[in-house]
């Protein structure tokens, strides 16, 4: 089966041998491409949308693979009983909704060993919320797929839950204009980890350069739009701005 350049980075982070739910399954891709290559032995296709549910299960059908691959109709990881998977797949959709999915689904943090996540969007609020809950990233890729990019997470939960030092609160941490240095030495990622994640920063990887360099032309563009209004709306945006630039700046040169 071909997969886009995302679902073949998504599938790539499953394990040989696991059992995966996949929440948000929509046309049932990643399950019946997992248990064809012989990746997993079954698979959970689940997804809260009855039409995408039901395309899925024709595809599933028409692979000859309904015996190996469920699905099922649900919110988030409710349909999920404990024991029934180790692997969750929760990729496609808005970070806030990723971060719900994993909060509710927290019955099953201790069962589901191997998390790959791909939020399209609010990524390092994804970040935050696992650093403070004893999630650690084993793996990042970052993919250009069709034009747009695409960041894919590995993640593991380590057991006791992180909590940001006394003193920094929730929006210090994820704000890209509080020092580094501030940050590392309390214990808690710094910004451009939270943003750009630190296995990409530390491979140097070459997709996130690329996305970097298109990141500060598109930001100093901003930046001239709203030194050029004046009005006090766009002053206060434009420190936003700006400490914006500056994280992408010190992530460029660390990837440079």
């Amino acid at each position: 089966m071909r997969l886009s350049e995302r679902l073949e980075t998504v599938a790539s982070f499953v394990d040989k041998g696991s059992i995966v739910a996949d929440v948000g399954t929509d046309h049932g891709y990643i399950p019946v491409c997992l248990v064809e290559r012989g990746i997993c032995p079954a698979a959970i296709g689940m997804d809260v949308r009855p039409g995408p549910l039901s395309r899925a299960r024709e595809h599933i059908e028409e692979r000859g693979l309904g015996d190996r691959i469920q699905t099922r109709l649900g919110d988030g990881l409710e349909p999920l009983a404990p024991g029934e998977a180790d692997t969750a797949v929760i990729a496609g959709m808005g970070g806030e909704l990723i971060i719900r999915i994993l909060e509710n689904g927290r019955r099953l943090w201790g069962d589901v060993r191997t998390w790959i996540l791909s939020p399209q969007s609010e990524i390092q609020k994804v970040r935050l919320f696992l650093w403070e809950n004893g999630f650690r990233a084993v793996d990042e890729a970052m993919v250009l797929d069709e034009g747009k990019y695409y960041t894919v997470m590995k993640c593991r939960r380590e057991g006791a839950s992180a909590r940001p030092a006394p003193g920094l609160t929730e929006a210090e941490v994820s704000s890209p204009g509080l020092p580094a240095a501030e940050i590392s030495a309390a214990g808690v990622p710094t910004p451009g980890e939270l943003r750009y994640g630190r296995i990409l920063l530390e491979r140097r990887d070459p997709v996130l350069r690329d996305y970097l360099e298109k990141e500060l032309e598109k930001l100093s563009a901003i930046e001239g739009q709203l030194g050029a209004s004046g009005t006090e709306k766009a002053r206060a945006r434009l420190e936003e701005v700006r400490r914006e630039i500056e994280t992408a700046k010190e992530a460029y040169d660390a990837v440079r």
